[in-house]
This record gives structure tokens, C-alpha cells and sequence, in this order.
């Protein structure tokens, strides 16, 4: 089956999709995006994905084209679509086409486009036995709570892990710990499970819910407060979160081992959960 997308209210094969160079998200990557996990063939969450969608789209001020009834329909399609019973779907609103100024331009109509990619989450290997990750400051901009398409600084800081071979990018900014490049952070010191509040400088993770959702419902004493840099290197465990990366055990940061070097027992047991989660989720959703 060809790679089929959706651009401004057409489905067509991605070789055919276009958008004009005086797009501004092009121009000034003016615009945000979701990515929706879809496991089999039933998106995850998505109603809290289209809230975040709908925050990042308010405060960026453009209209959304659709309501969550229509999102729901194009997603819906979209996975209908393509074979793959576990997908990623990607879609982004830009504010639209108009000629090259700063100020936002008026009675323009947003550009919207839709994709599917296969999801594919952390291997039963990689599960077992954690990841590398190094550290950076945070030098991105103060509105990371918007998903923007904007994405320039956290490509420049996952990059650095790339270039050394780790899986992400831990970020603090001014002694406390923000986020990863491209993930939440949570950590465990002393049996305590500690993540930063949701605010303008973390991107607030459909993810990172789920894990504090479960968290307190399984009675894991959980603090949301800010995390020192300090804190996080002496932690018994790290943790990444995201949508593809789900729940994620770092091993080592800045080639130093966390805790003992090995996922650790309370990483065990929530992985577990978020698993047994995620198909109670389904079945529901069925």
C-alpha cells in the first residue's frame, strides 16, 4: 500500500502532497503538531492529545480547522488506510499562506496535514537493559509548554546524543531540571518518585500523564515539584517518557552509571503497569 497523506482536505499519496514555499510553517515554522500512538489500529488517549492541541493552537492564536469529532474521523481514516496495526500519526496545523511578514496576517486559512509512520516502541532488549543519555543545558526558547513545529533547538540537543551514540538529550536549565530533548523526565530518589511540574518550560506529555496517573492510583509516593541538577545525578533511577518511547529506564547519564547501572524496581513495575494500562485502554476503546 503506498504512503497515503492528508493535506487540506484531500488523502493522497505522499509523492503528490504539496504545500506553497509561502507557507508559514515553512517560512517561519509557525505552526504546532501532535503525534497520536495507535495501537491496534485504535488511537491512544487521543482526547487528551486534541486538548493539547487545542492549547498550543490558542496560544499561538490560530483557529482550529476542526472539531474533535472531525479530527477523530480523519485519524480514523487515516489508519484505515494503512496496514500497520501499531501506528504513529503525525499531523500539524500551520497558520497558512501569506506573503512574508512577522505579524500574524488575517483571513488566511490554515494549512493541516496528516501522516501515519509505524509506532514502534522500545524492544523487549532494550526494555531489560536501559539507554545512555548525556546532559545539556536547556538554552531552548520559554514557551516549550506550545508544541510548535518549531523544533530547531531540540534537534540541535538531541543531536549532541546522537553524535555520542546515547538515546536522549537530559536538559536542565538554571540548576533544575527541565526535560529530555524529546521526552519527560521523571526520577526516583529514595523510593520517591520526582518529575517538574507542567509549566512553560516542559512540554506537557500525554505520557507523563499516564505514568502519574498510575502512579497514584498504585500508591507510589510521587512528589511534582522542581527537580535539582543535583538530585538527578545521585537518583536511583531515571526515566524517560514520551508517546513512542512509552516508559524508558536510563542506565547511564553522561557515561555514568544511575544507581546500580541497571533498571530499577520501581522502572520494573511501572513499565508493567503502563503496559496493562494501555491494553485496559483498548479494550475499552473497543
Amino acid at each position: 500500500m503506498p504512503d497515503i497523506v492528508y493535506l487540506n482536505g484531500k488523502f493522497m499519496p505522499i509523492e503528490e502532497a504539496h504545500v506553497p514555499v509561502l507557507d508559514r510553517g515553512f517560512i517561519f515554522g509557525d505552526g504546532v503538531y501532535e503525534v497520536v500512538p495507535v495501537y491496534s489500529r485504535r488511537a491512544f488517549r487521543l482526547a487528551e492529545h486534541l486538548r493539547r492541541l487545542q492549547y498550543s493552537l490558542d496560544k499561538i492564536r490560530i483557529t482550529n480547522p476542526h472539531s474533535d469529532a472531525e479530527w477523530a474521523a480523519l485519524i480514523a481514516e487515516i489508519v484505515k488506510r494503512h496496514d500497520g496495526e501499531d501506528q504513529s500519526i503525525y499531523f500539524q496545523v500551520t497558520r497558512g499562506v501569506a506573503k512574508r511578514d512577522h505579524a500574524f496576517p488575517k483571513g488566511i486559512k490554515p494549512t493541516v496535514f496528516m501522516m501515519s509512520n509505524p509506532l514502534v516502541t522500545p524492544s523487549p532488549a532494550v526494555v531489560e537493559s536501559g539507554v545512555a543519555c548525556i546532559s545539556a543545558v536547556d538554552y531552548r526558547w520559554l514557551n516549550c509548554d506550545i508544541k510548535s513545529v518549531s523544533l530547531l533547538g531540540n534537534c540541535m540537543l538531541r543531536q549532541l546524543s546522537a553524535d555520542v551514540g546515547a538515546t536522549e538529550t537530559i536538559l536542565f536549565r538554571d540548576g533544575k531540571l527541565t526535560e529530555a530533548s524529546s521526552s519527560n523526565v521523571f526520577i526516583v530518589k529514595d523510593s520517591v518518585v520526582l518529575t517538574p511540574p507542567k509549566d512553560h518550560l516542559v512540554l506537557p506529555g500525554i505520557t507523563y500523564d499516564v505514568v502519574l496517573e498510575i502512579a497514584r492510583a498504585r500508591e507510589f509516593e510521587v512528589e511534582v515539584r522542581g527537580v535539582t541538577e543535583g538530585e538527578v545525578r545521585s537518583a536511583d533511577e531515571i526515566w524517560l517518557t514520551s508517546s513512542t518511547k512509552e516508559v524508558l529506564a536510563v542506565t547511564t547519564l553522561d557515561g555514568k552509571p544511575v544507581g546500580d547501572g541497571k533498571p530499577g524496581p520501581l522502572f520494573r513495575r511501572m513499565h508493567a503497569l503502563y503496559q496493562q494500562f494501555k491494553q485496559e485502554h483498548m479494550r475499552a476503546a473497543a
